[in-house]
């Protein structure tokens, strides 16, 4: 059985923290019908959700994928970026207590999950302004990850998710050659990963959450014919809103 683990949509998101994008106004009665379907399309793909409570006092708290990274033995409870997140960490801690042992990234590192990527057996870890050395060192006593840099984007799964055990997709804008050779493991003789690119009109469209079928935003059509032209099962979902806060598909959910 899988468990996603989400939050509520605080009342106070449009106050969220914003890196890449400019700030303009978040409709959160709109985001929250369009969270309520989010979860319902994970619990069609067969996942059981457990809610955590809703904390207006932490804007971004909708996005629980910052506040662990769970692998098939350890949760590893981050020290998020932004010091305005750091208190979203307990809920997550105390609900992944019931599934895993836990592990915690200590100050001064700092990690948010969306910068931790796992492809079949392999891990990433992207450096980022919320993410750092410290943190990726202390990450890695638990974590195999091997880092990539990236630009132009929050995350490192804002460039580049899995949409298989062997194969990725990618906007090629925000990962230069050196991150590309280290995702897909020419530069160290593993097993080569297979790649795919974002329509270069949909930049933001590398954000995708696989659950055996791939849930895609809606805003990236293009990107969406170029998957099923790929022979892959896709699922889209309307996240505009939470697009406004640097938000993707990825973000609202930890899959243990």
């Amino acid at each position: 059985m899988r468990i996603a683990i989400t939050r509520p949509i605080p009342p106070t998101l449009a106050q969220c923290e914003l890196t890449h994008l400019e700030r303009e106004p978040i409709d959160v009665a709109r985001a929250e019908p369009q969270h309520a379907r989010y979860e319902a399309l994970l619990e069609e793909l067969g996942c059981t959700i457990r809610r955590l409570p809703l904390r207006a006092e932490f804007p971004d708290s909708v996005f629980v994928e910052d506040a662990a990274v769970v692998t098939d033995a350890v949760a590893v409870i981050t020290r998020p970026g932004a010091a305005s997140r750091r208190g979203e960490t307990a809920d997550v801690a105390e609900a992944l207590r019931d599934y895993r042992e836990l592990a915690f990234i200590e100050e001064p590192g700092t990690v948010d999950g969306g910068d931790v990527l796992r492809v079949g057996t392999r891990w990433f870890v992207g450096r980022s302004a919320r993410t750092n050395d410290e943190g990726i060192r202390q990450l890695r006593r638990f974590i195999p990850a091997e880092p990539v840099d990236f630009r132009g984007c929050l995350h490192l799964k804002s460039a580049v998710t899995a949409v298989g055990d062997d194969r990725f997709i990618l906007n090629p804008e925000w990962v230069d050659r050196e991150g590309q050779t280290i995702l897909s493991g020419r530069r160290d003789g593993q097993t080569r990963l297979s790649v795919l690119h974002v329509d270069p009109a949909e930049p933001f469209a590398a954000n995708v959450l696989l659950l055996g079928d791939i849930i895609i935003s809606g805003l990236y059509p293009r990107t969406v014919e170029q998957l099923v032209a790929a022979g892959l099962d896709v699922r889209t979902v309307d996240a505009s809103e939470l697009a406004k806060a640097e938000g993707g598909v990825t973000c609202c959910s930890i899959i243990v």
